[in-house]
């Protein structure tokens, strides 16, 4: 069948429009190497926000006991991951199926994607980056284990019965009535870092 000019030229305009259409959303396709720089990026930010975090609790716990670091935390947790957040250009979180704070629940489909995994990471011992990279259209989520690392996190985290003092309990129970982030162990999995980064920014 031999097409008109006319035809044709319906047929490249039909054809550019599809084009359009689907480059429109301007989702980049991650190479690996671009995954490797994303998963060293959230690798990178999610350390300085532990360290960050860790130490100011740990300079409370040390100068003023763990009851008042439950009061620091309850105050000063979320504003100084989203400064952190603000200095990366990043939206950092923290999650855990355990909540203390009800901002901190897991609750995207992704989320409970990564979760499934790290928890599988945490129970195989050859795995020894616990971290997860996913995509959803323009946005990339890197998911990083939070293990109960240091003996000091059981004295607001440990067992009621024996790791956490009353005084510090009467705290949590007064701040967070519906906690459930006791009675961990050291090592295990307390929760897990979130960041979202753009697909589409330069990481060179």
């Amino acid at each position: 069948m031999i097409l008109s000019s006319d035809m044709t030229d319906r047929i490249l305009v039909m054809v550019s429009l599809l084009l359009t259409i689907g480059c429109s959303d301007g989702v980049k396709q991650l190479t690996q190497a671009d995954k490797q720089r994303f998963l060293a990026k959230g690798d990178e930010i999610s350390t300085i926000a532990q360290q960050t975090l860790l130490t100011q609790v740990l300079q409370v716990v040390q100068s003023q006991g763990a009851a008042r670091a439950v009061d620091y935390c309850h105050v000063n947790a979320i504003p100084l991951t989203d400064t952190l957040s603000e200095n990366y250009s990043v939206i950092i979180q923290r999650l855990s199926d355990k909540l203390r704070n009800p901002d901190n629940e897991i609750q995207t489909k992704l989320d409970k994607q990564a979760w499934n995994q790290i928890k599988a990471m945490m129970r195989d011992s050859a795995v020894t980056l616990k971290h997860v990279l996913l995509q959803e259209n323009k946005n990339i989520y890197y998911y990083k284990a939070i293990p109960l690392a240091i003996p000091a996190c059981l004295m607001c985290h440990g067992k009621k019965n024996s790791d956490i003092a009353m005084e510090t309990l009467k705290v949590i129970e007064e701040k967070y009535p519906h906690d459930l982030a006791t009675g961990y162990e050291q090592g295990q999995l307390r929760g897990m870092w979130k960041i979202q980064m753009n697909a589409n920014e330069s990481l060179y």
